[in-house]
């Protein structure tokens, strides 16, 4: 590397004093060395945020939608060197990775599009009371202030676009940390945002320790904190800023329910594939991956010899092969995390059918049964390429193992009846049902959070414009209505 990676400070590319370097998880290279903000250039983008932002909430649309659009296009021009930064990074298979950069670009355009309409206001007639004969209301959002927008590793890419873009939409300053393992795939979006016509002070990516973050959510000027991580860090800050707004998309131990009717060969072997690809893609550091599947007595015979086949079919290996599905975990650390909580689980009684080796950073696909309800893997959020199957009689028994868990991010059942299609969405407790599939689906533009520990709010572009605002109503008197 000739020079350290620049962050974006109020519009503008700029370094800090001190470095630190970004490697791959897979053989350990260094990816980047990239510059650390100073407190003052903290300050300094802070400050030109909370100035801007009455201005940019007064930003017309047009110009707010242009720069949004005109990200979605450079990304898409730019995918393949962007995966490619993704991969190295983070340690993601280049296919995963390409496929990151392409929902990034729809989640732009997404944004774009609401940019637009949003705003707009609603009409509502108040004569429907004597007292309010001649007036009408006319109801509106606006920003509640510059965004704390704090992204994960897992997707370096689009966690940071789910927090980027809606803010531009909205009118609203963002203020973006990257992950400290993977800063360099969101400071891409801060290459694309300084080509538009955006005003300095609306958006700033700076790649901040984790020491430093507690002076920043507790700072007054950033009253919005939308956070995406771990439960333990995310009920932290909201517990030590109970005034603000915290959007938290937090943990997850996805269960894949598999019914009685979902008996035919094709049916398991759909959800077999479904579930071993989906409990393996990015290495499983994904919080709707399948950690959990649950499958009814009348085809758990059938279905499991079909899962663990599938399973061992995972390519793993060097993740800039495009051959490769499931590649190393974002350091050996968390893949030795992963091996003590497959390791406790069978010291205490269950049975490991494939996998449970760890090679540096990777992991092996793995797949357990009898796996008792007091471990660590069965009551928290593996984060890693772990399966553990579990027998059940009936669709109620189903429901409930389902949601014996402290998480409710999104669920998927295998069914074709429709009225168990509701049950299902009335019953689990959670964030999303997903009928026919695995609970790893989400579409960029839908509500997208969870329940019980998974967090509160949600994502998706218009759900996360609605969250950096608030409903202020004007009210016209004297009206002929």
């Amino acid at each position: 590397m000739t020079s350290p990676t620049a962050f974006w400070l109020a519009g503008r590319q700029v370094t800090g004093d001190d470095t630190f370097d970004v490697t791959s998880p897979w053989d350990g290279r260094l990816v980047a060395k990239v510059t650390i903000p100073t407190d003052a250039q903290v300050e300094e983008a802070v400050s030109a945020a909370h100035a801007i932002r009455e201005d940019f909430a007064a930003t017309p649309a047009h110009i707010r939608a242009a720069a949004l659009d005109h990200v979605s296009r450079r990304l898409a021009d730019r995918t393949e060197e962007i995966a490619q930064l993704i991969s190295a990074e983070n340690g993601k298979p280049i296919k995963w990775a390409r496929g990151e950069v392409g929902r990034a670009v729809s989640v732009f355009r997404f944004a774009a599009e609401e940019a637009r309409r949003f705003n707009a206001g609603e009409a509502q007639r108040l004569d429907t009371d004597a007292g309010g004969q001649g007036r009408l209301a006319l109801t509106r959002r606006f920003p509640k202030g510059v965004v704390l927008g704090i992204a994960p590793f897992n997707f370096p890419l689009n966690l940071c676009a789910h927090k980027i873009a809606p803010a531009i939409a909205a009118g609203v300053p963002i203020i973006l940390k990257p992950a400290p393992a993977t800063p360099l795939a969101g400071l891409i979006i801060g290459d694309l945002l300084a080509e538009t016509e955006l005003p300095a002070g609306s958006w700033s990516i700076l790649p901040v320790a984790n020491d430093k973050m507690p002076a920043l959510v507790q700072d007054e000027r950033l009253p919005v904190i939308s956070f995406t991580g771990s439960e333990k860090v995310g009920y932290a800050i909201m517990d030590s800023v109970p005034r603000k707004h915290c959007t938290l998309e937090l943990g997850g131990n996805g269960a894949a329910v598999v019914l009685a009717d979902y008996a035919s060969d094709a049916d398991l072997d759909w959800a077999a594939t479904r579930i071993a690809t989906f409990s393996n893609y990015q290495g499983g550091q994904s919080c709707i991956s399948v950690q959990r599947v649950i499958a009814d007595t009348a085809v758990y015979d059938r279905l499991l010899p079909r899962i663990v086949a599938a399973v061992e079919a995972q390519v793993t290996g060097d993740p800039a092969d495009d051959k490769t599905d499931v590649g190393p975990l974002v350091s050996e650390d968390a893949a030795k995390r992963v091996e003590s909580w497959v390791d406790e689980a069978v010291t205490a009684g269950a049975t490991l059918l494939t996998g449970g080796k760890r090679d540096g950073a990777s992991y092996a696909p793995t797949v357990l049964t009898d796996v008792p309800a007091d471990t660590t893997i069965s009551c928290e959020e593996v984060f890693g390429p772990v399966l553990t199957v579990t027998k059940v009689d009936g669709e109620a028994a189903a429901f409930a193992a389902a949601n014996d868990s402290k998480y409710g991010l999104q669920a998927g059942v295998f069914t074709h009846d429709l009225q168990v299609a509701f049950r299902a969405h009335r019953a689990l407790e959670v964030g999303g049902v997903v009928i026919g599939d695995v609970p790893s689906y989400r579409a960029d533009q839908m509500p997208y959070g969870g329940a019980k520990q998974s967090g509160v709010g949600r994502e998706g572009v218009k759900f996360a414009m609605d969250d950096y605002t608030y409903e202020r109503v004007l009210v016209l008197t004297g009206l002929a209505l």
